[in-house]
């Protein structure tokens, strides 16, 4: 599958509440939605009105899901370009905020000959959005990798308009390289670039409000650093929040609030603790803790899912929903724009849930990778559970 000391107590204290409550108030199950994939890895809408959910499997196809059917032909297959298996593969994928109108997406994907390295790149399909024109690919950026985990994966609009790009810190253990802290490395950031220009030596443009644009020596497409895996993340569609699930190494593992020009810590932290293994004390100035972690008692492998802003279950409304590779377990949060406030599970399905995503009324799914893709529903009064 994809993902894979002494705790500072002043540190500690800026991310509480650390427990909260895991009792499940609001009355949700878990419904089979489809079937018939294989290694899915990510779910995604187009935002064009036509209801299709895109279904990214890792090996490096993507199949259409329409009126609750998946489409025998694929919406797009280039395993011969993907390099797949463990934490590599075809990770990502997101629509241009205008899709319906310029029919350009965006893939985040892993290839090798010439050596392992991550691929962003661009796309077209045809004016009736059904087809990828094949020969469209315009790559955006390609970033090398020094081992083969740790790729991050998730790529996704902000509501500025520009391409947020999460990056994992290489691979190997203790980020051997310190490739988190460097800013000089893409690799541990989340990025930050504009695909509708171009610069004289990228094909793609900087935001000029990119905090470390004229740090000498920094690369500027960084947003944020101190990243160790941020295997996915999202936007809250009302308060524009970028919310990220950063996979944990041996301690903890921890949801981030990320925002501008922020050094989240790693690998001098590993949530709220200092990274065993590292040091046993070290430096937290100039981080920024997460807003929650947890330890590997509760789960092993955070995944980062939404704030849920549809309207099929309004106890959710607002609530971050996330969950656990390791365990299978779903929970909630609320966080208020300083602290989180609760904190409930939400549901314990004994999934391998690799991602989290949403259609375009804000409905949330999990995705299974085993194979099944299932929606997070309302449990009716006298609604029959499976047995």
């Amino acid at each position: 599958m994809v993902i894979c000391g002494l705790a500072i107590a002043a540190f500690a204290a800026m991310a509480k509440p650390q427990r909260l409550g895991i009792s499940n108030t609001v009355p949700v199950r878990l419904q089979p939605f489809v079937r018939r994939f294989v290694a899915p890895v990510a779910l995604a809408h187009a935002g064009d009105g036509s209801g299709r959910l895109f279904v990214v499997e890792q090996a490096g196809v993507v199949r259409v899901i329409r009126q609750g059917q998946v489409l025998d032909a694929p919406f797009l297959d280039i395993r011969n370009r993907v390099a797949s298996g463990g934490e590599k593969g075809l990770l990502g994928l997101t629509f241009h905020p205008k899709f319906a109108e310029n029919y350009r997406f965006y893939l985040n994907y892993t290839a090798s000959g010439g050596g392992l390295r991550t691929v962003i790149s661009e796309w077209r399909t045809d004016v009736a959005a059904n087809r990828v024109v094949p020969e469209s690919e315009r790559v955006l950026l390609t970033i090398r990798q020094p081992y083969a985990n740790h790729n991050g994966g998730q790529i996704a609009f902000g509501p500025d308009g520009y391409l947020y790009i999460g990056m994992g810190d290489g691979g190997s253990r203790n980020d051997p390289h310190n490739n988190a802290q460097n800013l000089s490395s893409l690799l541990g950031k989340m990025l930050r670039i504009d695909v509708d220009v171009a610069s004289d030596t990228t094909p793609y443009g900087i935001p000029p409000d990119n905090p470390f644009l004229k740090t000498p020596g920094a690369a500027p497409e960084i947003w944020a650093y101190g990243l160790r895996n941020p295997w996915r993340f999202s936007f809250d569609r009302v308060s524009g929040l970028l919310y990220a699930g950063d996979v944990g190494q041996g301690a903890r593992e921890e949801i981030a609030v990320i925002r501008r020009g922020e050094n989240h810590g790693w690998r001098r932290m590993e949530g709220t603790i200092c990274t065993p293994g590292v040091r046993n004390d070290c430096d937290t100035r100039g981080t920024t803790p997460p807003i929650l972690d947890y330890p590997h008692s509760e789960g092993s492998v955070v995944i980062g899912g939404y704030v849920y802003r549809g309207r099929e279950i309004p106890s959710l409304t607002g609530r971050y929903v996330y969950g656990d590779f390791g365990n299978g377990k779903i929970w909630t949060l609320r966080y208020d724009g300083t602290a989180v406030r609760e904190r409930h599970l939400l549901l314990a399905t004994g999934r391998k849930i690799s991602s989290f995503g949403e259609d375009e009324a804000g409905e949330l799914y999990v995705v299974d990778h085993g194979g099944e893709v299932l929606k997070i529903v309302p449990i009716r009064p006298h609604t029959a559970l499976p047995h």
